[in-house]
C-alpha cells in the first residue's frame, strides 16, 4: 500500500475545509492539497497522453466491411475530446483521481474483429449499446453480480491475454513479425523482419525505440511510454529526411522496406482547428440486419466483459495506491465512479473512438499525491488542449507507436503471477484464455474458451455448485458464438 505524501506545511485541519471548492472535492478531508492535486493531474496526463497518438493509429489502420478507413486527424481530435470531457466528468461526479480515455484492447477488438464485418458506424453503434447496458447494470446492481460470477483468476487471465494480443499487434504493425511466404518446405507461419533479418530503416527505428522505452520503464521515468513514442518519432523523422525511405506501398505496389501507415514528415502546421466530423457517426440498428442478430449480440457481450472487468480492477488498484478503500475494499462513491465509466463507454462509441474506460496509469497521479477529482480537472483540460494538435498524429509511423503496444502488453502480463498454476481447475482455463487471444488474433475467442473450459472442468469434477449460475448462461452464449457458423446456416 502506498505511503501518503509528506505533510505540507500549514495544511488546514481535515475537519475545516478552506472553502466550498475544498468542501465539494474533499481535498482537505482526504489529506491532500491543491498543489498535490495539480502535480497528480500533470503526472497522469503525461503517463497516458500516448493514447491520443496510439488510438488513431489502431483504429485508423483497420478497414470496415465496406473497405473504408477512419481519418487519423479526426480520430486524434475526437480521442482527445472524449478523454478530456469524460475525465473531467469523473472528477466532478465520481470525485476520484481516475482518468479515462479510449481503452487499449477494446479498441483493438473494435478495429480488428467488429468493424471488418460491418461499417464503422455500425461497429461504433455496438459500443454505444454496450455503454448503455453497462449503465443499466450499474443502476440495477447487476454489474457487481456479473463481476463476482467470474473467478478472480480468470479475470486476471483475460487482462493478460489482452496484453499478449496487443503485443502481437504491435510487433506485426511495426513489421518486426511478418508472415512467411507460402512456399515449398515452409512450415513456420511467421518470422522475424524481412527474411529473418532486420534490414530496413523502419525496423531499426522500432527496435531502438523499443529499447529506449524499456530503459525508461525500468528506470521508472514518468511518461516513459510517451517519451518512447516521441523519441522514436524524432528518430524516424531524421531517418526519413536522410534516407528517403517512403511508404510501405508505392503506386499500389508493396515496399517491404517502407514505413507502415504514416511517413514521418513534419506537417505544414502543428496547431489546427480540430476535425470533429466523426462525432455522432454511429448506428445502433444496421449491424443487426447486416450480419444477423447473433454476431452483434456476442460482440456487445464481449465488449461488455472486456470493458467493465478492467474498470473494476483499475478502480480498486488506484484506491489501494492512495489508501482510499474502506474495510470492504470499496473506494468512495463507487456507484458514481462506475456510472461515469459506463457513460464514457457510450460516449466513445458516439464519437467513433471506441469505448472509453479508466486508465491504471492514473496511479502515477496518485503516487504524486492526488486523492480527489481535482487532479482529473487538470488532466482533462490538458486532453482538451491536445485536441488542437491533431496534425501531429500524421507524423507518427507505426514503427514508433508500436513500441507502446509492446510495453503496455508487458505491463498487462505482469498480473500472470497472481494465477495459481498448480491448480489445474483454474490454470487450464486461464491458459486457454491467454493463449488463444494472440494465437487466434481474437479477444472474444480467448474469453469464450476460458469460460467454457472452466465450466466444463468444474462439471467434470462434480463441483457444479462452485460455478455461479450467471456463468452457466455466459458459457452457453459463448458456445452459441463458436457455433454461429452452423447455427446461421440452419437459422438464416
Amino acid at each position: 500500500m502506498a505511503i501518503a505524501p509528506p505533510h505540507e506545511g500549514n495544511a488546514p485541519d481535515p475537519a475545516h475545509p478552506r472553502n466550498g471548492f475544498d468542501r465539494f472535492f474533499e481535498i482537505t478531508a482526504r489529506g491532500s492539497t491543491l498543489s498535490r492535486e495539480v502535480r497528480g493531474g500533470l503526472a497522469t496526463f503525461f503517463t497516458m497522453a500516448y493514447i491520443v497518438v496510439l488510438n488513431p493509429l489502431i483504429l485508423g489502420g483497420a478497414v470496415d466491411g465496406d473497405g473504408k478507413k477512419l481519418a487519423i486527424p479526426a480520430l486524434a481530435a475526437a480521442t482527445a475530446l472524449v478523454a478530456g470531457l469524460m475525465t473531467i466528468l469523473m472528477g466532478v461526479v465520481g470525485r476520484f483521481p481516475m482518468a479515462l480515455a479510449a481503452g487499449l484492447g477494446v479498441n483493438a477488438l473494435v478495429a480488428y474483429e467488429i468493424a471488418p464485418q460491418m461499417t464503422w458506424a455500425d461497429a461504433m453503434g455496438l459500443v454505444v449499446i454496450e455503454g448503455v447496458l453497462i449503465a443499466i447494470l450499474v443502476l440495477t446492481g447487476l454489474r457487481t453480480a456479473v463481476f463476482r460470477a467470474v473467478p478472480t483468476q480468470l479475470k486476471t487471465a483475460i487482462g493478460v491475454g489482452i496484453g499478449l494480443f496487443l503485443t502481437i499487434i504491435g510487433l506485426v504493425d511495426a513489421g518486426f513479425v511478418r508472415r512467411v511466404p507460402d512456399v515449398a518446405n515452409t512450415t513456420v507461419p511467421v518470422g522475424l523482419g524481412i527474411n529473418g533479418k532486420i534490414v530496413s530503416w523502419p525496423l531499426l527505428v522500432f527496435v531502438v525505440g523499443l529499447l529506449i522505452t524499456i530503459v525508461l520503464v525500468v528506470r521508472r521515468v514518468r511518461g516513459a511510454i510517451l517519451i518512447g513514442i516521441l523519441a522514436s518519432t524524432v528518430m524516424a523523422i531524421i531517418v526519413e529526411a536522410v534516407a528517403n525511405v517512403g511508404p510501405s506501398f508505392v503506386n499500389g505496389k508493396p515496399n517491404p522496406h517502407g514505413w507502415a501507415l504514416n511517413v514521418p514528415e513534419l506537417p505544414k502546421k502543428v496547431v489546427d482547428v480540430p476535425d470533429l466530423s466523426l462525432l455522432g457517426n454511429f448506428n445502433v440498428l444496421d449491424s443487426w440486419s447486416r450480419v444477423g442478430w447473433l454476431i452483434p449480440l456476442m460482440f456487445v457481450f464481449t465488449l461488455l466483459i472486456t470493458d467493465f472487468f478492467d474498470t473494476m480492477g483499475t478502480m480498486v488498484a488506484i484506491g489501494q495506491e492512495g489508501s482510499m478503500l474502506d474495510e470492504r475494499g470499496t473506494p468512495p462513491r463507487a456507484k458514481e465512479i462506475l456510472l461515469v465509466d459506463s457513460i464514457a463507454a457510450a460516449a466513445g462509441g458516439a464519437a467513433s473512438v471506441s469505448s472509453n474506460t479508466s486508465y491504471v496509469e492514473s496511479a502515477a497521479g496518485v503516487a504524486e499525491g492526488a486523492r480527489t477529482g481535482v487532479a482529473n480537472l487538470v488532466t482533462g483540460v490538458l486532453f482538451l488542449l491536445a485536441m488542437f494538435l491533431a496534425p501531429l498524429s500524421l507524423v507518427v509511423p507505426f514503427e514508433a507507436a508500436s513500441t507502446a503496444l509492446v510495453v503496455v502488453g508487458f505491463l498487462m502480463m505482469t498480473a500472470v503471477r497472481t494465477i495459481d498454476w498448480t491448480d489445474y481447475e483454474i490454470a487450464i482455463p486461464a491458459f486457454l484464455t491467454i493463449a488463444l487471444m494472440p494465437f487466434t488474433y481474437s479477444i472474444s475467442n480467448g474469453i469464450g474458451a476460458g469460460v467454457i473450459s472452466f465450466v466444463v472442468v468444474k462439471l467434470a469434477k462434480g463441483k457444479f455448485r462452485e460455478v455461479h449460475p450467471l456463468l452457466y448462461g455466459v458459457a452457453v452464449l459463448f458456445v452459441l458464438y463458436f457455433l454461429r457458423g452452423p447455427i446461421e446456416s440452419v437459422v438464416l
